[in-house]
């Protein structure tokens, strides 16, 4: 039981729905490019990722698309607290498409 007399059902809900909703803001971005990246990133990867990834996640999604497609491709330097999370979604993405190259993400 949780402390408040409930069963945890409502905090797994709640879980889910927060993961639905980053889900929906990766796949509905500002660019098509963006939603082709962070999509399949999102469907595949956001469940296992630990609280504070998901915190971080879900601030990188307040980014512009501009900005974050060129912190992805390489052509702008990453600010330091998305390095690691970018460089894994970057990964991701070249892992799904390796003919590609990183010009093509």
């Amino acid at each position: 039981m949780s402390p408040q007399g409930g069963t945890g059902d409502t905090q797994a809900g709640a879980g889910d729905a927060r993961l639905k909703r980053l889900a929906m803001r990766s796949w509905r971005r500002g660019t098509k490019e963006m939603d082709l990246i962070l999509g399949p990133f999102a469907d595949a990867r956001l469940a296992g990722l630990p609280e504070a990834t998901l915190a971080l996640y879900d601030r990188l999604l307040g980014e512009n698309d501009h900005d974050l497609y060129a912190w992805i491709i390489g052509t702008l330097p990453i600010p330091a607290p998305y390095a690691p999370l970018l460089t894994e979604i970057a990964g991701f993405a070249l892992g799904r498409h390796p003919a590609a190259g990183p010009d093509a993400v």
